[in-house]
This record gives C-alpha cells, sequence and structure tokens, in this order.
C-alpha cells in the first residue's frame, strides 16, 4: 500500500477503504507523507467528496490518531459545544461562562481561526497573559478547580486532525462537509466529551451556505456520533451576516465582556439562549428548554457570567485587568469610516466578504505560518433591514497599514447592498436536528 495509490483512487472518485484511510492518517502523524502528498489526497476528497462510512472511518481514525482524554473524574456527564466556524462568531466565549456558572463542568478545546472565519483561541490569547496551552492533567485540574477551562487542541490529541485542519485552511479545502464533519467529530470523540452541542451556521459566512448543506452536514455529524455512542444535537444558526457588531480578535473580546455585562445584541441573545438550553438539558440539569433559558438570563443579570469569565481568565494566566478596563486593549493605529452613499435599508450584509476583509487587514491567516494582528477588524454599525441615510457610518475599519485600511473600506462597501424597501428582520435560530 503507498499514498500515490490512495490518492489515485480518491481522484478517480473510487471510494478508500477502511485499510486505506488507517494508512493515510497513521502514516502523515508519522511524517512518512508529506505535506503536498495529503494536500493532493484532501483536494481529491474535496472535489470528489466521500460516502457516510468514508468519513466515518476517517473520523474514527483521526480521533484515535493519538490520545483520548478520560473525563470521567470531571462528572458522569460531560457537554461539548462546537461552531462550525463563522464570521463574528464569539458564541463559544459568552456561553461557556454562563454554562459553568451554573455549575456545569466545561473542558473545551477549541481551534484557531480558518479561512474567513475566527478562531476561539487566537480571540483568546487577545487578552494580555492568557495561557491556552497546558497539560491534559493541568486542564482536567482547572476544570475542577473553576467549573472551566477553554485551551487549544493540546498535546497528542487527534493530531491527525491538527495537521489537517491547518494544510486545508492553506489550500483553501475548507468547506468540505466530509472534512468539517470528521475535524470536528474526531476533535469532540479525542477531548472526552459523551454528549455534544453543535452550532451548525448557514449563509454566506459560514462554509454552509444553504440549509440544505447545512442540514447534510449536521446529519453526518449526528450518525458519527450515534456509532460513538456520543448524543449530538444540532442547531443551526444563521450566518448570512456577521454574529454581533465585532469581528477581529481583540473587538470580539471586547464584546464579549460587554455581552456578559448584559449589553447583548439580538442575534447573540437568541443563539446563546437556544444553544445553551440544549447544553443544560444534556447535562441533565433542566429538561424544560424555557426555563434553561430563563437560567442563562439571570446568570447574566445577577453578575455570575461575568464573574465566571474573570475567574477563567485570571486562572489561565490572563491580566483581568483588561477585563474589568477594555480601554486598556491596545488599538489599532488607524480607525476609518466606511460611509453610505445613499439613503434606504440595509438589504444584504455579506458576512463572508467581511471576513475576507477582516483576514486581509489581519485579523486572519493568509498562510499557515502567518501571525495574526489581534488589533485590527471592522466594527459594524449597521447591520440588516436597519435605515441608513447618506453619509450615515456603515462600519468602522480597524487597521495598523493605511492602505490595507483604505481598500477595506472600499471593499466593506461592496459588502453592503442597500435598497427603498426595508427587508425582514432575518431569523437567528433556523433548525434544531
Amino acid at each position: 500500500m503507498n499514498i500515490q495509490d490512495i490518492i489515485a483512487k480518491k481522484r478517480d472518485s473510487k471510494n478508500l477503504s477502511k485499510e486505506d484511510i488507517h494508512y493515510f492518517i497513521t502514516e502523515y502523524v508519522k511524517g512518512n507523507i508529506t505535506d503536498y502528498q495529503a494536500a493532493a489526497l484532501v483536494m481529491a476528497i474535496y472535489i470528489n467528496g466521500m460516502t457516510d462510512e468514508e468519513t466515518t472511518n476517517l473520523t474514527l481514525e483521526m480521533a484515535y490518531s493519538g490520545e483520548v482524554l478520560d473525563l470521567s473524574s470531571i462528572g458522569e456527564i460531560v457537554v461539548d459545544k462546537h461552531s462550525t466556524g463563522g464570521v463574528g462568531d464569539k458564541i463559544t466565549l459568552i456561553i461557556m461562562p454562563i454554562i459553568a456558572s451554573l455549575g456545569i463542568p466545561v473542558a473545551k478545546m477549541s481551534g484557531r481561526g480558518l479561512g474567513f472565519t475566527g478562531g476561539t483561541i487566537d480571540k483568546l490569547e487577545s487578552i494580555p497573559g492568557y495561557n491556552v496551552e497546558t497539560t491534559i492533567d493541568d486542564f482536567i485540574n482547572n476544570v475542577k478547580k473553576k467549573g472551566i477551562s477553554i485551551i487549544g487542541q493540546t498535546g497528542n490529541l487527534a493530531p491527525a486532525d491538527k495537521k489537517l485542519y491547518a494544510l486545508r485552511d492553506t489550500i483553501n479545502c475548507v468547506g468540505s462537509k466530509p472534512l468539517i464533519a470528521s475535524s470536528i467529530m474526531s476533535k469532540k470523540i479525542a477531548a472526552g466529551a459523551n454528549k455534544i452541542v453543535l452550532d451548525v451556521t448557514v449563509g454566506t459566512g459560514a462554509f454552509m451556505k444553504t440549509k440544505e448543506d447545512a442540514e447534510e452536514l449536521s446529519y453526518i455529524m449526528k450518525n458519527i456520533g450515534n456509532l460513538a455512542n456520543k448524543e449530538t444535537v444540532c442547531v443551526l444558526t444563521n450566518m448570512d451576516e456577521p454574529v454581533g457588531y465585532s469581528v477581529g480578535n481583540v473587538l470580539e473580546i471586547m464584546e464579549v465582556i460587554e455581552c456578559l455585562k448584559g449589553n447583548i445584541p439580538e442575534d447573540i441573545k437568541e443563539i446563546i439562549l437556544t444553544i445553551g438550553s440544549y447544553i443544560i438539558k444534556l447535562s441533565g440539569n433542566g429538561e424544560n428548554l424555557e426555563e434553561n433559558r430563563n437560567k442563562i438570563i439571570e446568570q447574566i443579570k445577577n453578575g455570575s457570567a461575568l464573574k465566571k469569565f474573570i475567574e477563567l481568565v485570571e486562572n489561565q494566566g490572563g491580566d483581568i485587568s483588561y477585563i474589568h478596563d477594555e480601554n486598556k486593549f491596545e488599538k489599532a493605529k488607524y480607525i476609518m469610516e466606511v460611509i453610505s452613499t445613499e439613503d434606504g435599508y440595509v438589504q444584504r450584509l455579506d458576512a463572508e466578504k467581511v471576513g475576507v476583509t477582516s483576514v486581509h487587514l489581519g485579523a486572519g491567516r493568509e498562510k499557515k505560518e502567518d501571525s495574526i494582528d489581534k488589533t485590527v477588524g471592522i466594527v459594524l454599525n449597521k447591520k440588516i433591514s436597519d435605515e441608513v441615510k447618506k453619509g450615515d457610518v456603515l462600519a468602522y475599519v480597524y487597521a495598523n497599514d493605511e492602505e490595507k485600511g483604505k481598500q477595506a473600506v472600499k471593499d466593506m462597501l461592496t459588502a453592503y447592498e442597500i435598497s427603498k424597501e426595508k427587508p425582514q428582520k432575518q431569523k437567528y435560530i433556523i433548525e434544531v436536528i
């Protein structure tokens, strides 16, 4: 068996056997298969797809390519939450401290930015001192001590996914259902949770552009969850415009803090209430979803959610003075206005264009080895269905390079579509599977 034959098989639209997939994952992790060979196979998978059986085999091989966590010492039921990615998606950083403040343990491993979508770990690293890398023992002990820990994919946990995740990003092969499903579910299986709530984003700012694609991905992941004996719920959320108002690392952390203080945009509020109520239900702490929503609202109102976020940051080495005073965060050199040239209503706001523009400013990676500029990004001032007058500010561009900033202003103008008719407000929750 060799990698050339496996690449040829998938190139020619043939199915890979369990043995083919085992060989590829094992040898790639060992370093016996090069990145360019893996890239060829990934591209073939992207173009020709995989059967459910192939996807399940790929997921399990990736999950067991390294260590698999035993979280039984934390609790009998451990619930994990994961997003398929989006623009301005800071939901994990808002919902997980709320869940932990209810006494439900949160042991969360998150990823970095992928394509035009931001990464939870990149955002957390915007808080000076926050340590996203720790040993498994410390990770578990932090959860026991504070009820919450959010770290990067660590140690020898699903190392195959770690390598393929970065590779997919750099060869523009992110939006493949089998590759997304296997990446997410392999991490969830390896990370030790036995209940999983997935935020499956849908729209221009998501990898799944249509409801039908998102449903298909959801059923693939639920099927993998069932085979791995992990109850899985998928919440389809709207990503036709960015979530909340901020896109970019420091900017999003500042919005997270505001949300935990109770200043929550409507879209974020509806998403955290829906996803959070299912997390509480799966954890065995409340069968009634409406009562669970009220519990979440109460934890924000009484300050417990923000207090838990501060505990999380402090326990992982972060400087909590930045949480107490957001003005301490470093600001971008230039803040430029995106000005409307017409009257009307925001008909459309292209979330992918916003995400790509943010990446070009330096908030994401264009190459695997790129470093991120934590201070740059975009703050929206107008969203879909908002009224706009000529001369109004549609958005603010935060840049450290003047030319990049000017280009971003032009790009953002094309992300907005203004019409005379007021469109209906979009549904934030599309479906629960």
